[in-house]
């Protein structure tokens, strides 16, 4: 920070980041109302718990080796390159912690970020907010899971897999496709401005991952195969959930972006260009905050009505098809006209309307939210939409001589994401705790309810409780036998 704009442009970036965190947190918060008045009475405790207690479990992991992943693996490793240098992200570094400014003893004199030379004094204001960010990010990817699998699996179960997810398989993701140098951008021209595949065609794979080994809620099928439905408990929660989910979508977004940036300094050296200050999406395309506003709200507005027409009305999956119209969207928001967000956010949300209940009906597979449509096959299909839509534009800054965005590059990144990163390794864990006969509950709990343990310990205190009220009341003369 050698100058006075360089000093404001760090600290608005540090508050601009740092704004984002308590706004993505709402979409935990709607996620935690959204799966508890899904869920049964019986499991409503439970249910929470599971999802809250992801929080502190990710962001430990998180730290320790999470956010070194997205710096280092850009390259694969293996496949255009090694491991990245990435000094600042590591666990037991100065910058990874209350930092003033000055170069860290332990690192280089600069760290590397973005494929530029960024100064430690830049990362000692930064890498805290972003980190926040990016773990904002990890919770998201988690808790789309956590909904998918409610009423039925242990909760250290799931905890194992919310750490695989959103410490290890998504910032892989992450690192190879959404960073401006990461070997799926660069090779494939992958292209993906808010997350379509990054944080939800993963999550959406791998919950389906885990519900394969998982199994069906008791009752949930007929002797016959038909299908029963398991109505929400409380519709009112579920809709508040899933508001406040589109509300942490506003930070969500603006995480998405590097809020200022000088084009000039990100050029090659020896290249002469003019001073050009501009907001970025993160593969550090210009873009703007108009942007997002105008392409956020219209395939959020084609996502409803598609689903409220395709649902005939129904609420939860009406509110729902909003949802998977943002995250359809979502790959191309950054360049699409609002028009084509509207469109694309209605046709991703009448199929994931349609594949959820032909993939029920089939495979008998149990998504007690719809997780793995709304934010999986939404995820996998707005990738491949964006592939024809963007088709020849250059998937990530013009001086990387980057690859441009095609529907082939689009469909590899996608099955990248929601197979071989998402699918695949929730699965092979799933199935390992199954083995071990820790992946699901006994089915006298389930049939009793996961909140059995908890209900009687208040029970009990309850009865404590007015068993002494009712003593003291007759010690006062209050009650008379």
């Amino acid at each position: 920070m050698d100058s006075d704009i360089g000093a404001l442009t760090v600290i608005f970036t540090e508050f601009y980041y740092w704004v984002t965190v308590p706004l993505m947190f709402l979409i935990h918060v709607g996620f935690c109302m959204y799966e508890v008045g899904a869920s049964r009475r019986k499991n409503m405790m439970h249910t929470l718990m599971k999802n809250t207690m992801l929080i502190p479990l990710v962001t430990i992991t998180f730290f320790f080796f999470g956010w070194w992943i997205y710096f280092a693996f850009p390259n694969g490793p293996g496949i255009t390159g090694g491991i990245t240098r990435s000094d600042h992200a590591v666990p037991w570094g100065e910058l990874m912690g209350t930092h003033m400014g000055g170069p860290g003893i332990n690192q280089a004199e600069q760290a590397m970020g973005y494929g530029v030379e960024l100064g430690n004094g830049y990362w000692s204001r930064i890498n805290g907010v972003f980190w926040a960010a990016f773990l904002l990010f990890s919770w998201t990817a988690a808790s789309i899971v956590s909904g998918s699998v409610i009423e039925r699996i242990r909760s250290w179960a799931f905890w194992l897999i919310a750490v695989l997810v959103g410490s290890v398989t998504w910032i892989i993701d992450a690192a190879w496709g959404w960073h401006p140098d990461g070997w799926m951008v660069t090779q494939l021209g992958y292209h993906d401005a808010y997350a379509s595949g990054v944080i939800h065609a993963i999550a959406g794979g791998a919950a389906l991952g885990v519900l394969i080994p998982l199994g069906a809620r008791i009752g949930k099928f007929g002797p016959n195969g038909e299908v029963r439905n398991i109505n929400p408990h409380n519709r009112w929660l579920v809709t508040i959930g899933l508001f406040l989910i589109y509300t942490g979508f506003w930070g969500f977004y603006v995480a998405c972006n590097v809020p200022i940036i000088d084009h000039a300094s990100l050029m090659p050296e020896g290249t002469e260009a003019p001073t050009f200050y501009t907001a970025t999406t993160i593969y550090l395309t210009p873009t703007t905050l108009s942007a997002i506003v105008f392409n956020f709200l219209m395939s959020l507005s084609g996502g409803l009505i598609a689903g409220y027409v395709v649902s005939r009305g129904d609420s939860f999956w009406t509110y729902s098809a909003g949802l998977a119209g943002v995250i359809t969207a979502s790959a191309g928001n950054d360049l699409y006209h609002p028009i084509q967000s509207m469109f694309v956010g209605a046709v991703g949300a009448w199929a994931a309307y349609k594949l959820h209940y032909w993939v029920e009906r089939r495979f008998k597979v149990d998504d007690a939210v719809g997780a793995v449509a709304v934010h999986g096959y939404a995820g996998f299909i707005g990738l491949v939409i964006c592939g024809f839509v963007l088709w020849g534009h250059p998937a990530t800054a013009a001086y990387h001589d980057p690859a441009l965005i095609t529907p082939w590059g689009q469909f590899i990144g996608a099955c990248i994401m929601f197979g071989l990163l998402g699918f695949l390794p929730a699965f092979v864990l799933a199935n390992i705790l199954k083995g071990m006969g820790l992946l699901r509950v006994p089915a006298a709990v389930e049939l009793a309810g996961l909140d059995l343990g908890v209900d009687e310990a208040y029970i009990a205190d309850d009865i404590e409780v007015t068993e002494a009220d009712v003593e003291e009341a007759r010690r006062m003369g209050l009650l008379v036998d």
